[in-house]
Protein backbone atom coordinates (compact mmCIF):
# COMPACT_ATOMS: atom_id res chain seq x y z
CA UNK A 1 0.00 0.00 0.00
CA UNK A 2 1.62 3.23 -1.42
CA UNK A 3 1.13 6.20 1.31
CA UNK A 4 0.41 8.84 -1.61
CA UNK A 5 -2.21 6.39 -3.15
CA UNK A 6 -4.18 6.00 -0.37
CA UNK A 7 -4.16 9.94 0.75
CA UNK A 8 -5.51 10.45 -3.21
CA UNK A 9 -8.33 8.05 -2.65
CA UNK A 10 -9.18 9.91 0.84
CA UNK A 11 -9.20 13.40 -0.53
CA UNK A 12 -11.01 12.38 -3.66
CA UNK A 13 -13.95 10.14 -1.52
CA UNK A 14 -15.58 13.66 -1.02
CA UNK A 15 -19.09 11.82 -0.44
CA UNK A 16 -20.08 8.63 -1.27
CA UNK A 17 -20.80 9.54 -4.82
CA UNK A 18 -17.71 10.60 -5.78
CA UNK A 19 -15.79 7.40 -3.62
CA UNK A 20 -18.31 5.10 -5.98
CA UNK A 21 -17.03 7.35 -9.00
CA UNK A 22 -13.28 6.46 -8.08
CA UNK A 23 -13.70 2.87 -7.43
CA UNK A 24 -15.35 2.84 -10.96
CA UNK A 25 -12.25 4.54 -12.24
CA UNK A 26 -10.17 1.77 -10.59
CA UNK A 27 -11.82 -1.13 -11.35
CA UNK A 28 -12.17 -0.39 -14.93
CA UNK A 29 -8.37 -0.04 -15.42
CA UNK A 30 -8.18 -3.35 -14.29
CA UNK A 31 -10.52 -4.90 -16.91
CA UNK A 32 -13.51 -5.14 -14.77
CA UNK A 33 -17.08 -4.82 -16.58
CA UNK A 34 -20.33 -2.89 -15.93
CA UNK A 35 -23.24 -4.62 -15.56
CA UNK A 36 -27.26 -3.41 -15.16
CA UNK A 37 -29.43 -4.87 -12.64
CA UNK A 38 -31.67 -4.58 -14.94
CA UNK A 39 -30.55 -6.77 -17.57
CA UNK A 40 -30.30 -10.64 -17.93
CA UNK A 41 -26.45 -11.57 -17.16
CA UNK A 42 -24.05 -12.63 -19.62
CA UNK A 43 -21.33 -13.09 -17.72
CA UNK A 44 -18.31 -13.53 -20.88
CA UNK A 45 -15.60 -12.81 -18.92
CA UNK A 46 -14.57 -13.15 -14.96
CA UNK A 47 -14.32 -9.31 -14.07
CA UNK A 48 -17.51 -7.44 -13.64
CA UNK A 49 -19.09 -4.92 -11.00
CA UNK A 50 -22.56 -3.39 -10.56
CA UNK A 51 -23.43 -0.24 -8.75
CA UNK A 52 -27.19 0.92 -7.24
CA UNK A 53 -28.37 4.56 -7.21
CA UNK A 54 -24.87 5.80 -7.59
CA UNK A 55 -23.95 5.67 -3.94
CA UNK A 56 -23.04 1.64 -3.65
CA UNK A 57 -20.73 -0.52 -5.45
CA UNK A 58 -20.07 -4.28 -5.90
CA UNK A 59 -17.77 -5.93 -7.30
CA UNK A 60 -16.84 -9.53 -8.16
CA UNK A 61 -14.08 -11.80 -10.11
CA UNK A 62 -14.96 -15.44 -11.12
CA UNK A 63 -12.06 -17.86 -11.09
CA UNK A 64 -12.31 -20.77 -14.02
CA UNK A 65 -12.59 -23.32 -12.00
CA UNK A 66 -13.87 -21.83 -8.43
CA UNK A 67 -14.74 -23.75 -5.78
CA UNK A 68 -18.40 -22.04 -5.40
CA UNK A 69 -17.69 -20.50 -2.69
CA UNK A 70 -18.27 -16.74 -1.89
CA UNK A 71 -15.38 -14.67 -0.51
CA UNK A 72 -16.97 -11.45 0.53
CA UNK A 73 -15.24 -7.97 2.40
CA UNK A 74 -18.36 -5.14 2.66
CA UNK A 75 -17.42 -1.51 4.17
CA UNK A 76 -19.46 1.41 4.06
CA UNK A 77 -18.60 4.35 1.83
CA UNK A 78 -20.87 7.16 3.52
CA UNK A 79 -19.38 9.49 6.21
CA UNK A 80 -20.81 11.66 8.53
CA UNK A 81 -21.40 15.18 7.04
CA UNK A 82 -23.83 18.13 6.45
CA UNK A 83 -26.30 17.84 3.46
CA UNK A 84 -27.62 20.87 1.97
CA UNK A 85 -31.71 21.00 2.86
CA UNK A 86 -34.07 22.02 -0.66
CA UNK A 87 -34.40 25.33 -1.60
CA UNK A 88 -32.46 26.26 1.92
CA UNK A 89 -30.36 29.47 0.87
CA UNK A 90 -31.83 32.43 3.32
CA UNK A 91 -30.48 36.04 3.56
CA UNK A 92 -29.92 37.40 7.78
CA UNK A 93 -27.79 40.51 8.48
CA UNK A 94 -26.06 40.71 4.51
CA UNK A 95 -24.86 36.89 5.09
CA UNK A 96 -26.39 34.31 2.76
CA UNK A 97 -26.69 31.11 4.25
CA UNK A 98 -27.62 28.11 3.18
CA UNK A 99 -30.09 25.76 5.14
CA UNK A 100 -28.43 22.34 6.35
CA UNK A 101 -29.49 18.85 8.13
CA UNK A 102 -27.06 16.32 9.79
CA UNK A 103 -25.76 13.59 7.91
CA UNK A 104 -25.42 10.81 10.80
CA UNK A 105 -23.87 11.42 13.91
CA UNK A 106 -21.55 14.24 13.79
CA UNK A 107 -18.96 15.83 16.43
CA UNK A 108 -20.46 18.89 15.62
CA UNK A 109 -17.67 21.31 16.89
CA UNK A 110 -15.16 20.04 14.68
CA UNK A 111 -16.97 21.56 11.47
CA UNK A 112 -16.81 24.84 12.91
CA UNK A 113 -13.96 26.98 11.58
CA UNK A 114 -12.73 24.46 8.81
CA UNK A 115 -12.65 25.30 4.96
CA UNK A 116 -16.26 23.50 3.53
CA UNK A 117 -16.71 22.44 -0.24
CA UNK A 118 -19.59 21.01 -2.00
CA UNK A 119 -19.63 17.16 -3.18
CA UNK A 120 -22.76 14.84 -4.39
CA UNK A 121 -25.36 14.63 -7.08
CA UNK A 122 -27.22 16.74 -9.19
CA UNK A 123 -30.43 16.37 -11.38
CA UNK A 124 -30.34 18.57 -14.93
CA UNK A 125 -32.69 17.99 -17.47
CA UNK A 126 -31.53 17.57 -21.73
CA UNK A 127 -34.84 17.64 -23.66
CA UNK A 128 -37.07 15.49 -22.19
CA UNK A 129 -34.29 13.28 -20.23
CA UNK A 130 -33.58 13.83 -16.49
CA UNK A 131 -29.77 12.87 -15.84
CA UNK A 132 -27.86 12.46 -12.93
CA UNK A 133 -24.25 13.82 -12.56
CA UNK A 134 -21.89 13.63 -10.02
CA UNK A 135 -19.95 16.37 -9.08
CA UNK A 136 -17.34 17.69 -6.55
CA UNK A 137 -16.47 21.04 -6.12
CA UNK A 138 -12.40 21.44 -5.21
CA UNK A 139 -12.16 24.95 -3.77
CA UNK A 140 -13.67 26.35 -0.63
CA UNK A 141 -16.96 27.39 -0.55
CA UNK A 142 -18.56 27.72 2.88
CA UNK A 143 -17.79 27.88 6.23
CA UNK A 144 -19.54 27.92 9.51
CA UNK A 145 -17.96 30.47 11.74
CA UNK A 146 -17.72 29.69 15.54
CA UNK A 147 -18.77 32.74 18.62
CA UNK A 148 -15.66 34.27 19.75
CA UNK A 149 -14.90 33.97 23.70
CA UNK A 150 -15.94 37.48 24.20
CA UNK A 151 -19.59 37.02 23.04
CA UNK A 152 -19.72 32.91 24.83
CA UNK A 153 -18.05 33.16 27.96
CA UNK A 154 -19.35 28.93 28.03
CA UNK A 155 -17.29 28.14 24.91
CA UNK A 156 -14.65 26.18 26.87
CA UNK A 157 -16.80 24.97 29.94
CA UNK A 158 -20.17 24.38 28.15
CA UNK A 159 -20.45 24.17 24.13
CA UNK A 160 -23.77 23.03 23.67
CA UNK A 161 -24.32 23.41 19.50
CA UNK A 162 -27.89 23.59 17.85
CA UNK A 163 -27.72 22.18 14.66
CA UNK A 164 -30.44 24.40 13.52
CA UNK A 165 -28.83 27.65 14.80
CA UNK A 166 -25.07 27.30 15.22
CA UNK A 167 -24.34 25.23 12.26
CA UNK A 168 -25.28 26.84 9.25
CA UNK A 169 -22.67 27.83 6.86
CA UNK A 170 -22.49 30.99 4.96
CA UNK A 171 -22.29 31.09 1.72
CA UNK A 172 -21.47 34.94 0.91
CA UNK A 173 -22.05 38.35 1.53
CA UNK A 174 -25.09 39.36 -0.01
CA UNK A 175 -28.69 40.49 0.33
CA UNK A 176 -29.95 38.63 -2.76
CA UNK A 177 -31.08 34.85 -2.42
CA UNK A 178 -30.44 34.44 -5.68
CA UNK A 179 -26.44 34.79 -6.10
CA UNK A 180 -26.88 30.97 -4.34
CA UNK A 181 -28.04 30.00 -7.70
CA UNK A 182 -25.71 32.42 -9.74
CA UNK A 183 -22.65 30.99 -7.31
CA UNK A 184 -23.54 27.35 -7.69
CA UNK A 185 -24.65 27.11 -11.21
CA UNK A 186 -21.32 28.67 -12.36
CA UNK A 187 -19.57 26.11 -11.08
CA UNK A 188 -20.94 23.27 -12.62
CA UNK A 189 -22.27 24.82 -15.75
CA UNK A 190 -25.55 23.42 -15.57
CA UNK A 191 -29.10 24.32 -14.41
CA UNK A 192 -30.10 22.28 -11.47
CA UNK A 193 -33.60 20.46 -11.40
CA UNK A 194 -32.50 18.38 -7.42
CA UNK A 195 -29.63 17.83 -5.99
CA UNK A 196 -27.99 15.51 -3.00
CA UNK A 197 -25.46 17.86 -2.19
CA UNK A 198 -22.96 16.97 0.84
CA UNK A 199 -20.34 19.77 2.55
CA UNK A 200 -17.45 17.99 3.16
CA UNK A 201 -14.04 19.19 4.85
CA UNK A 202 -11.71 20.12 2.11
CA UNK A 203 -8.30 20.29 3.97
CA UNK A 204 -5.79 18.14 3.31
CA UNK A 205 -4.56 14.70 4.70
CA UNK A 206 -1.17 14.59 6.53
CA UNK A 207 1.73 12.27 7.63
CA UNK A 208 3.10 13.03 11.24
CA UNK A 209 5.10 11.87 13.73
CA UNK A 210 8.93 10.56 13.71
CA UNK A 211 8.34 8.47 11.02
CA UNK A 212 5.33 9.76 9.76
CA UNK A 213 3.06 6.97 11.09
CA UNK A 214 -0.29 8.97 12.14
CA UNK A 215 -2.78 9.67 9.52
CA UNK A 216 -4.36 13.16 9.85
CA UNK A 217 -7.34 13.41 7.48
CA UNK A 218 -10.66 13.69 6.77
CA UNK A 219 -13.18 10.62 6.43
CA UNK A 220 -10.71 7.77 7.61
CA UNK A 221 -13.87 6.33 8.93
CA UNK A 222 -14.66 4.48 6.67
CA UNK A 223 -12.67 4.92 3.83
CA UNK A 224 -9.60 3.56 5.17
CA UNK A 225 -11.71 0.30 5.06
CA UNK A 226 -13.02 0.80 1.51
CA UNK A 227 -9.80 1.46 0.47
CA UNK A 228 -8.13 -1.36 2.33
CA UNK A 229 -10.48 -3.97 1.12
CA UNK A 230 -10.51 -2.55 -2.36
CA UNK A 231 -6.56 -2.72 -2.78
CA UNK A 232 -6.48 -6.22 -1.51
CA UNK A 233 -9.71 -7.22 -3.80
CA UNK A 234 -7.60 -6.14 -6.71
CA UNK A 235 -4.23 -7.42 -6.26
CA UNK A 236 -5.36 -10.63 -5.17
CA UNK A 237 -5.80 -14.21 -6.86
CA UNK A 238 -8.69 -16.62 -5.60
CA UNK A 239 -10.18 -19.79 -6.04
CA UNK A 240 -13.28 -18.70 -4.49
CA UNK A 241 -15.70 -16.18 -6.13
CA UNK A 242 -14.44 -12.98 -4.88
CA UNK A 243 -16.82 -10.20 -3.48
CA UNK A 244 -15.97 -6.46 -3.02
CA UNK A 245 -18.99 -4.85 -1.83
CA UNK A 246 -19.23 -1.30 -0.41
CA UNK A 247 -22.46 -0.10 1.03
CA UNK A 248 -23.87 3.46 1.36
CA UNK A 249 -26.19 4.66 3.91
CA UNK A 250 -24.08 2.97 7.18
CA UNK A 251 -24.23 6.29 9.09
CA UNK A 252 -27.92 7.01 8.73
CA UNK A 253 -29.35 3.31 9.96
CA UNK A 254 -28.32 1.44 6.43
CA UNK A 255 -32.19 1.50 5.79
CA UNK A 256 -31.67 3.08 2.04
CA UNK A 257 -32.34 0.78 -1.50
CA UNK A 258 -28.32 0.50 -1.24
CA UNK A 259 -27.60 0.19 2.25
CA UNK A 260 -26.52 -3.09 3.57
CA UNK A 261 -29.78 -3.47 5.12
CA UNK A 262 -30.95 -3.70 1.13
CA UNK A 263 -31.34 -6.68 -1.09
CA UNK A 264 -28.42 -5.57 -2.78
CA UNK A 265 -26.02 -7.86 -1.84
CA UNK A 266 -28.30 -10.62 -1.92
CA UNK A 267 -29.28 -9.90 -5.04
CA UNK A 268 -25.86 -9.68 -6.58
CA UNK A 269 -25.16 -13.38 -5.36
CA UNK A 270 -28.23 -14.94 -6.77
CA UNK A 271 -27.79 -13.37 -10.13
CA UNK A 272 -24.15 -15.00 -9.92
CA UNK A 273 -25.55 -18.08 -8.77
CA UNK A 274 -28.24 -18.31 -11.43
CA UNK A 275 -25.96 -18.11 -14.05
CA UNK A 276 -23.09 -20.40 -12.83
CA UNK A 277 -25.80 -22.93 -12.01
CA UNK A 278 -24.91 -23.31 -8.28
CA UNK A 279 -26.92 -23.91 -5.33
CA UNK A 280 -26.71 -20.58 -3.86
CA UNK A 281 -27.97 -21.97 -0.16
CA UNK A 282 -25.27 -24.64 -0.64
CA UNK A 283 -22.55 -22.09 -1.55
CA UNK A 284 -23.32 -19.71 1.17
CA UNK A 285 -22.97 -22.31 3.88
CA UNK A 286 -19.03 -22.51 2.78
CA UNK A 287 -18.72 -18.57 2.51
CA UNK A 288 -17.17 -16.03 4.52
CA UNK A 289 -18.09 -12.72 5.29
CA UNK A 290 -15.74 -9.90 6.73
CA UNK A 291 -17.44 -6.99 7.75
CA UNK A 292 -15.00 -3.93 7.93
CA UNK A 293 -15.32 -0.35 10.44
CA UNK A 294 -13.60 1.10 12.51
CA UNK A 295 -13.52 1.45 15.80
CA UNK A 296 -11.93 3.59 18.64
CA UNK A 297 -8.42 3.31 19.97
CA UNK A 298 -7.14 4.26 23.42
CA UNK A 299 -7.15 7.95 23.94
CA UNK A 300 -4.04 9.54 25.21
CA UNK A 301 -6.17 11.46 27.43
CA UNK A 302 -9.07 9.73 28.67
CA UNK A 303 -8.36 6.30 28.88
CA UNK A 304 -10.96 5.67 31.18
CA UNK A 305 -13.20 5.73 28.78
CA UNK A 306 -11.29 2.17 27.53
CA UNK A 307 -12.25 -1.09 28.22
CA UNK A 308 -9.83 -2.42 31.59
CA UNK A 309 -9.30 -5.61 28.64
CA UNK A 310 -10.46 -4.88 25.40
CA UNK A 311 -8.62 -1.34 24.80
CA UNK A 312 -7.07 -0.62 21.29
CA UNK A 313 -3.59 0.97 20.62
CA UNK A 314 -2.58 2.86 17.49
CA UNK A 315 -0.10 1.18 15.59
CA UNK A 316 -0.49 -2.33 17.34
CA UNK A 317 -2.01 -3.72 14.05
CA UNK A 318 -5.57 -4.32 12.79
CA UNK A 319 -8.36 -5.11 14.96
CA UNK A 320 -11.11 -8.40 15.47
CA UNK A 321 -14.18 -6.52 17.36
CA UNK A 322 -15.89 -8.68 19.38
CA UNK A 323 -19.34 -6.87 21.09
CA UNK A 324 -22.62 -7.69 21.62
CA UNK A 325 -23.69 -6.82 18.31
CA UNK A 326 -20.94 -7.52 16.17
CA UNK A 327 -21.23 -11.06 14.08
CA UNK A 328 -17.43 -12.32 15.57
CA UNK A 329 -17.89 -15.65 17.15
CA UNK A 330 -14.79 -17.81 18.18
CA UNK A 331 -14.88 -19.55 14.79
CA UNK A 332 -14.76 -16.73 12.37
CA UNK A 333 -12.27 -14.95 14.81
CA UNK A 334 -9.92 -18.41 15.08
CA UNK A 335 -9.95 -18.34 11.46
CA UNK A 336 -8.44 -14.90 10.73
CA UNK A 337 -5.85 -15.38 13.74
CA UNK A 338 -4.63 -17.97 11.94
CA UNK A 339 -4.33 -16.25 9.01
CA UNK A 340 -2.82 -13.63 10.69
CA UNK A 341 -0.13 -15.75 12.54
CA UNK A 342 0.51 -17.08 9.23
CA UNK A 343 1.63 -14.45 7.42
CA UNK A 344 2.52 -12.75 10.53
CA UNK A 345 0.17 -9.57 10.44
CA UNK A 346 0.03 -7.58 13.42
CA UNK A 347 -3.64 -7.81 14.85
CA UNK A 348 -5.52 -7.26 18.40
CA UNK A 349 -8.65 -7.74 19.82
CA UNK A 350 -11.07 -5.02 21.00
CA UNK A 351 -14.35 -4.89 23.40
CA UNK A 352 -16.16 -2.07 24.19
CA UNK A 353 -17.19 -1.15 27.95
CA UNK A 354 -20.31 -1.94 28.92
CA UNK A 355 -21.99 1.31 30.02
CA UNK A 356 -20.62 2.70 26.83
CA UNK A 357 -23.18 1.79 24.29
CA UNK A 358 -21.80 0.76 20.40
CA UNK A 359 -23.83 0.31 17.60
CA UNK A 360 -24.96 -2.67 14.73
CA UNK A 361 -22.20 -3.38 12.75
CA UNK A 362 -22.77 -4.00 8.46
CA UNK A 363 -22.63 -7.94 8.28
CA UNK A 364 -25.52 -7.92 11.43
CA UNK A 365 -27.45 -5.81 8.95
CA UNK A 366 -25.80 -7.88 5.77
CA UNK A 367 -26.77 -11.24 7.65
CA UNK A 368 -30.72 -10.33 8.04
CA UNK A 369 -30.43 -11.35 3.72
CA UNK A 370 -27.17 -13.20 3.35
CA UNK A 371 -26.57 -15.45 5.84
CA UNK A 372 -22.64 -17.09 5.80
CA UNK A 373 -19.84 -17.26 8.73
CA UNK A 374 -19.08 -13.30 9.37
CA UNK A 375 -16.50 -11.37 11.06
CA UNK A 376 -16.18 -7.70 12.36
CA UNK A 377 -12.72 -6.21 11.69
CA UNK A 378 -11.32 -2.42 11.13
CA UNK A 379 -8.82 -0.26 12.68
CA UNK A 380 -8.65 1.81 16.03
CA UNK A 381 -8.54 5.05 15.40
CA UNK A 382 -9.43 8.87 17.41
CA UNK A 383 -11.67 11.90 17.03
CA UNK A 384 -14.32 9.44 15.08
CA UNK A 385 -16.83 11.30 13.30
CA UNK A 386 -15.05 14.59 13.68
CA UNK A 387 -14.73 16.00 10.43
CA UNK A 388 -10.33 15.75 10.82
CA UNK A 389 -9.88 11.72 12.19
CA UNK A 390 -6.32 10.40 13.32
CA UNK A 391 -5.59 6.71 13.20
CA UNK A 392 -1.84 4.82 11.95
CA UNK A 393 -0.89 4.22 8.72
CA UNK A 394 0.28 0.73 10.13
CA UNK A 395 -2.73 -0.40 11.29
CA UNK A 396 -4.14 0.21 7.55
CA UNK A 397 -1.75 -1.91 6.11
CA UNK A 398 -1.95 -4.87 8.15
CA UNK A 399 -5.72 -4.13 7.57
CA UNK A 400 -4.82 -4.67 3.68
CA UNK A 401 -2.58 -7.36 4.48
CA UNK A 402 -5.10 -9.62 6.33
CA UNK A 403 -7.69 -9.05 3.53
CA UNK A 404 -5.14 -9.96 1.16
CA UNK A 405 -4.31 -12.92 2.68
CA UNK A 406 -8.31 -13.61 3.17
CA UNK A 407 -8.85 -13.37 -0.31
CA UNK A 408 -5.86 -15.33 -1.30
CA UNK A 409 -6.40 -18.56 1.44
CA UNK A 410 -8.71 -21.50 0.68
CA UNK A 411 -10.50 -21.57 3.69
CA UNK A 412 -12.96 -24.81 3.99
CA UNK A 413 -15.77 -25.30 5.79
CA UNK A 414 -17.62 -28.03 6.30
CA UNK A 415 -19.98 -28.42 8.88
CA UNK A 416 -17.81 -28.05 11.97
CA UNK A 417 -14.74 -28.69 10.59
CA UNK A 418 -12.61 -25.74 9.30
CA UNK A 419 -9.25 -26.20 7.21
CA UNK A 420 -7.17 -22.98 6.10
CA UNK A 421 -5.09 -23.77 2.91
Amino acid sequence: MKREELITFLEESTCSFTCVQKIEKMLKSKGFIKLKEIDNWKLNGNKFYITRNDASIIAFEIPSNNNERFSIITSHLDTPSLILKPNGAYIKNNYLKYNIMPYGGLLNYSWLDRPLSLAGRIIIKKKNLLESKIISIKKPMLIIPSVAIHLNDQANSNLDLNMQTDMQPIVSLSNKVDTWNSIIEKEIDKEIIDYDLYAYNIEKAYFIGKNKEILLSPRIDNITSVYSSLLAFLNSKSNSIKVFCSFNSEEIGSLTEEGADSSFLIDVLKKISTYLKIDIVKSLSKSFIISSDNTHACHPNHSELSDDTGSTIMGNGFTIIKEINSTTNSISSSIIKTLCKKNKIKYQEATTKNDIASGSTLSSLSLRHVSALSIDVGIAQLAMHSSYEICSYDDINSLYKMMLSFYESNIIINNNNYEIN
